[in-house]
């Protein structure tokens, strides 16, 4: 099994099971078409790495650092990614398409604050406080996900599919919105910025 402690810088099409690094620095590695299951990274720093084409999978991310990482095409499955601070990891300068897609995971209090997010995935994640103030999540697919108590400020959601999913509070005053989808009666949550009374 490859071990990330050692001099290597790339790893390429590298299977990654049941590795536990947490608390640890992991710096200036490069990773094309690598895959990780069931491995623990908690609390640990990924500085100035690079991921491409990677999956993780039942991975435990919590409190994981990205400073200064970049990452393309990178999905994650049913990963525990609390607390993570999305804007320190290197983001191009020109806003492409989101580089990574969530399924199934839990993102609680991380933070997307004014990042380019244009058709990110998260399908039946818990999204609890996460801040997307500023992003730019056109076309996302954030259908089935939870999102109590999270942030949304001059947010563009522009075509963004929130079909089934729950607990959003967005102003529609102060977010972008036009063709966005969502499910009744879910949707009524929209109307909490206005200052009217609902009756049956």
């Amino acid at each position: 099994m490859p071990d990330l402690n050692d001099a290597k810088h790339l790893y390429i099409q590298e299977n990654f099971n049941r590795i536990t690094l947490t608390a640890t620095e992991i710096n200036a590695k490069e990773f094309d078409n690598c895959i990780f299951e069931a491995c623990n990274f908690s609390e640990s720093t990924f500085l100035n790495c690079k991921f491409y084409e990677c999956k993780f999978i039942n991975c435990n991310l919590s409190m994981i650092q990205v400073n200064g990482s970049s990452f393309f095409d990178v999905i994650f499955d049913e990963c525990k990614a609390i607390g993570i601070n999305w804007t320190k990891a290197s983001w191009p300068r020109i806003k492409l398409c989101s580089p990574f897609r969530f399924n199934k995971c839990v993102l609680n209090h991380s933070s997307f604050l004014g990042l380019g997010l244009k058709e990110v995935v998260m399908i039946e994640c818990k999204a609890k406080e996460v801040d997307f103030r500023d992003a730019d999540c056109t076309e996302a697919n954030f259908s089935y996900t939870d999102f109590a108590n999270s942030f949304f400020g001059k947010t563009i959601l522009t075509k963004a599919d929130f079909s089934e999913a729950i607990n959003y509070n967005i102003d529609i005053f102060n977010n972008v919105l036009s063709k966005a989808k969502f499910s009744l009666p879910e949707a009524v949550n929209l109307l909490n910025c206005m200052d009217i009374e609902l009756v049956d």
